[in-house]
């Protein structure tokens, strides 16, 4: 029968990398040049202090684990970037652990009885062999890259045994602390794998995303499959409905937010898109009373005064609105990639007839609102892009509360594959009415 670990909910706990992982981290990110044995065990007290006892369970777990020192301390001085090597005080690579377990004593969490049921029922429950093994596969496929890179002899070696003769959620992490600290290249394909392991452990997602020296396909601001489902004008819509904005921030910081979104996508990748949306808009033949309906039924956004207040007027000239938008993406597109060009992807005419028939039934409906804008929507179907005009339609039934038939609902999800979405950009939108 395979072995099942109840596992912590890190990220209930966590915010960033944590534990001896969190630890190293914090010794490669040193800017002053005193490491030495005193110093360097004050950190791991004052990190245990601030409520990380995960980095005295990691310490125990190795020391308590049949690894050799030679392991230990390869793992190590591969997770520092070599900035701190117990040998150069004159000590063992077990003993510098034990007087780290030493600052770091066993602690027991307390928690509220419904608290500790509800993290209970949410903790990862992974066979311990099946984790092992993938893992296991992960470091494989770096090895090369570690080898070239990592400036410790039998890294890999050293990397795998932890994860399966220590714990694989120690090595998993050790194996991304390592690659941090050397810029090992990591391919996107596998970057989502990692996160993948990542959401499994119930890791927060920094822990994994930040310091890995990803290598990005191009920013494409065609491509329709980005890991937050929706995407461009529609979700710009959607964050400035009602005012729940405001909790967020200023307009600027809103809109700086949302073109930074990419955090598992290409950098700039949500600034392309939306900038896209933007250009098409703003370039077409549509009349401002156009643009503007469309932007206030997406939105919801029925009441603008900009004599009031000068945040809540400004969408009150929506092309202008759009312009601000349009400057925010070109912002965010040059700090990440100051090279990269704006370009408006082909449009899918070849689905305009079918969208333009869904747009026709949801006009149907009783919903005064979503019947006011059919016409401003069939427009951008037909003479801007029918991707933009599907998009904006989901949207526009989503704020407007409109309920979708299955079979209706069923061919939305149909015209968002052949488009490219991603699965869930219908699903998470749209209430459900059965016929």
């Amino acid at each position: 029968m395979p072995t099942v670990w109840m596992r912590e909910l890190y990220y209930f706990d966590y915010a960033q990398d944590f534990g001896l992982s969190g630890f190293a981290g914090t010794l490669c990110s040193r800017t002053t040049l005193r490491t030495d044995l005193p110093v360097v065990l004050a950190l791991a007290g004052a990190q245990a202090d601030d409520e990380d006892y995960q980095l005295g369970r990691d310490v125990r777990l190795l020391l308590e684990s049949p690894l050799p020192d030679e392991v230990l301390h390869a793992v190590w001085l591969a997770a520092v970037r070599r900035c701190f090597d117990p040998a150069d005080e004159g000590t063992d690579i077990r003993c510098w652990l034990r007087r780290v377990a030493e600052v770091c004593p066993p602690f027991t969490q307390e928690r509220e009885k419904a608290e500790a049921e509800v993290l209970d029922e949410a903790r990862p429950t992974v066979p311990e062999e099946e984790l092992r093994g993938t893992v296991a596969a992960e470091i494989e496929s770096a090895a090369a890259a570690l080898r070239r890179a990592v400036a410790v002899p039998d890294i890999v070696p050293a990397l795998l045994r932890v994860v399966r003769e220590a714990d694989a959620d120690l090595g998993f992490r050790l194996f991304l602390r390592a690659a941090k600290a050397y810029s090992v290249p990591i391919g996107k394909e596998a970057y989502d794998r990692l996160l993948g392991i990542g959401e499994l452990l119930a890791h927060p997602l920094v822990a994994v995303r930040d310091g890995l020296n990803v290598h990005w396909p191009p920013v494409d601001p065609g491509r329709r499959d980005l890991d937050l489902g929706r995407f461009g004008l529609p979700v710009l819509a959607s964050v400035f409905h009602g005012t729940d904005w405001k909790y967020q921030g200023t307009v600027a910081e809103n809109i700086r937010s949302l073109v930074g979104s990419d955090a598992v996508s290409a950098p700039g990748s949500y600034a392309a898109v939306l900038l896209e949306d933007v250009r098409r808009l703003l370039d077409s033949a549509l009349s401002d009373e156009a643009v503007t309906a469309l932007w206030r039924t997406a939105s919801r956004r029925l009441y603008v005064d900009a004599a009031f207040d000068a945040d809540e007027g400004f969408d009150a000239d929506t092309r202008a609105w759009l312009e601000r938008v349009a400057r925010a993406c070109r912002e965010r597109l040059k700090e990440v990639d100051p090279v990269y060009v704006p370009y408006l992807s082909p449009a899918r005419t070849d689905l305009a007839g079918a969208v333009l028939r869904e747009v026709r039934e949801a006009a149907r409906t009783d919903v005064a609102e979503v019947r006011d804008v059919a016409r401003v929507l069939e427009d951008v179907v037909t003479t801007v892009d029918p991707d933009l005009g599907f998009r904006l339609l989901l949207q526009i039934l989503f704020t407007h509360d409109v309920p979708v038939p299955d079979a209706r609902r069923d061919r939305y999800r149909a015209l968002g594959e052949r488009l490219g979405f991603s699965p869930d950009h219908v699903e998470d939108q749209l209430p459900r009415r059965t016929d």
